[in-house]
């Protein structure tokens, strides 16, 4: 179970959908950027948005698992996506696996590209697991 707390800072404007500070005790677990590709090493959802981020989200889910963690535990994703307008839909996926009224801290970033031209989204995650 996690212990998570969401401090909230004076006189910074509301996260849209983020959290600005999450603390907690415990064992950190870093989860690497995370990209579509399924158990073979196939990419899913060849120039789909949606299609990609349910199978990184879905591997999110399997690399917390690893650790002993689940979405609860975690306190801040970083998202990279080719396209910034990919954001509203990454939200509504990633909404799916996470506490919408304590959500991790998270930065979202555009980049030139990622490590393969078919890939649109690549999200990492750091978590705090109370053991």
């Amino acid at each position: 179970m996690t212990n998570l707390s969401y401090p909230k800072p004076e006189d910074v404007a509301p996260g849209n959908g983020y959290s600005h500070v999450v603390t907690g005790p415990g064992r950190w677990v870093a989860i690497a950027g995370q990209v579509a590709l399924d158990a073979d090493g196939n990419l899913v959802g060849d120039g789909d948005p949606a299609a990609q981020a349910k199978q990184i989200f879905t591997n999110l889910e399997r690399c917390l698992a690893a650790a002993g963690a689940t979405f609860a535990d975690v306190v801040k994703f970083g998202v990279y996506v080719t396209d910034i307008a990919f954001l509203p839909v990454i939200r509504s996926v990633r909404d799916t696996h996470i506490d919408t009224a304590n959500p991790p801290a998270s930065t979202a970033v555009q980049v030139v590209s990622l490590f393969s031209p078919e890939a649109l989204i690549e999200i990492e995650a750091f978590a705090v697991v109370n053991d």
